[in-house]
């Protein structure tokens, strides 16, 4: 703690400098250093996250280690994550029988502690390392690496990649890759749901799912097929000449509506089983004035913000839940089994919408349904003292210290153990922002 206290005192200094009196030829070289100490500081971060990964326990992270770094440091979850990734490539190691091991990318390790290369070197290395194929040999990719790494030296991260690109193609001139590479890459992420509502879908698929598209694509996605302005859309057989006639939708959007048809049937099958005790559906919560004004917006058991003309849309298919509350207010349904029924669960995604745990965003339909009282003391499962938690918040309840409560307005309180309080929020105001636009008394500011 002296040591950074010392650095704090260090940087205070740095930062306090008065400028105004130097020159270009004199700022340019200031900046220069200033990225290389901002390059060295992850070096030791590295050795402090692997020995929390090697010794500490869950319950006293108070969850995994990357939600624990996320909480401590104050930054999102993707990028704890990031971090952990790349702690476990550029930091020491240790074996089984705790002898130290050198860093899986040592070159890379070794010019970063340098201060030589920055985050978007060593994004661009890592990248080119996990993508190699599984027949390259381990002195190839070593010296692989260490090319990188001294090019990384002297090339912007965009150079590099390109600089990476070539030596994949040398490396792999036939582009083969095997099952296992092809696994390893496949992924699809959904992004943040935009102030507009639209989404942005990327990833990588595999041959396979790219040959599953094509089929559905072909009948879906073709012209006439499964157009949402048709007052009928046509979904099975085929569309008449005046519906292809009528049809002025992209390759794409076609694509796009075609998709959404065959994802629609899958759930209206009814034969994907149960999610959480409630079939795989669609939920959705709205208030019972947006509804009769046919405005505003509802909110999906996922976290999605739709339209209300989609929800009523939505609530005409019959494998669909729709849950209205007239001014927020819950159902009161209660019974003396200790698992929620459905209708409980229906209550809790609109009354909290996602897991209740301070900071946590992940939404209702990944959540589990927690009582707020232990049902070893109540015996009784009361929606008025249910909450939603998603599955490492509801885990670290009771073995690691935390406890929740109910608030008088209905808030679910989350107490944690004393060597866990930073003085945080104890309630969850992420999935409830309009909560933040009221002033003490409940009224709009």
């Amino acid at each position: 703690m002296a040591a950074f206290d010392a650095f704090d005192a260090a940087v205070d200094t740095v930062v306090g400098f008065d400028i105004e009196m130097l020159t270009t030829p004199e700022l340019l070289p200031l900046l220069q250093r200033y990225e290389r100490a901002r390059r060295r500081l992850p070096t030791g971060e590295h050795a402090l996250i692997n020995k929390l990964a090697r010794e500490a326990t869950p319950e006293e992270l108070g969850g995994t280690l990357s939600h624990a770094v996320a909480e401590w440091t104050l930054i999102t979850r993707a990028e704890a994550a990031r971090r952990v990734r790349e702690a476990s490539d550029l930091g020491e190691r240790c074996g089984l029988t705790g002898e130290p091991l050198p860093p899986m990318l040592p070159a890379t390790a070794a010019a970063q502690r340098a201060g030589r290369l920055g985050a978007g070197h060593v994004s661009v290395i890592r990248r080119f390392c996990h993508q190699l194929p599984g027949f390259i040999d381990l002195d190839t990719r070593e010296h692989a690496e260490a090319q990188l790494a001294r090019l990384g030296s002297q090339y912007r991260p965009d150079q590099l990649a390109q600089l990476a690109n070539r030596l994949t193609d040398c490396l792999n001139p036939d582009g083969s890759y095997t099952d296992d590479d092809r696994a390893r890459r496949r992924g699809l992420t959904l992004g943040n749901q935009e102030t507009n509502g639209m989404s942005a879908l990327r990833g990588w698929i595999t041959p396979e799912l790219r040959a599953t598209l094509e089929a559905v694509w072909a009948k879906l996605a073709a012209p006439g097929m499964c157009n949402p302005t048709d007052d009928t859309p046509c979904v099975d057989g085929a569309p008449t000449q005046d519906a292809i006639d009528r049809d002025s939708r992209s390759s794409a959007q076609r694509q796009h509506d075609g998709l959404n048809a065959a994802l629609r049937a899958v759930l209206a099958s009814g034969e994907l089983g149960q999610h959480n005790g409630l079939p795989a559906s669609i939920i959705v919560t709205t208030s019972l004035e947006d509804l009769e004004a046919a405005a505003g917006s509802g909110v999906t058991g996922g976290g999605t913000r739709l339209p209300i003309s989609d929800v009523i849309r939505l609530a005409r298919h019959a494998h669909h839940y729709l849950a209205v509350f007239d001014k927020g207010k819950a159902v009161a349904l209660h019974h003396t089994k200790r698992l929620a029924s459905p209708g409980q669960r229906i209550v809790l995604y609109a009354k909290d919408r996602g897991c209740s745990a301070p900071g946590c965003n992940l939404p209702g339909f990944y959540c589990e349904v927690h009582h707020v009282t232990d049902y070893a003391h109540c015996h009784t499962t009361d929606v008025d003292d249910l909450t939603f938690a998603c599955g490492p918040h509801h885990r670290m309840l009771r073995p690691t210290g935390w406890t929740t409560r109910k608030r008088a307005n209905g808030d679910t309180e989350w107490i944690p153990p004393p060597h866990l309080d930073r003085g945080q929020p104890r309630t969850n105001a992420f999935h409830h922002p309009e909560e933040l636009l009221l002033d003490g008394d409940g009224d709009a500011l």
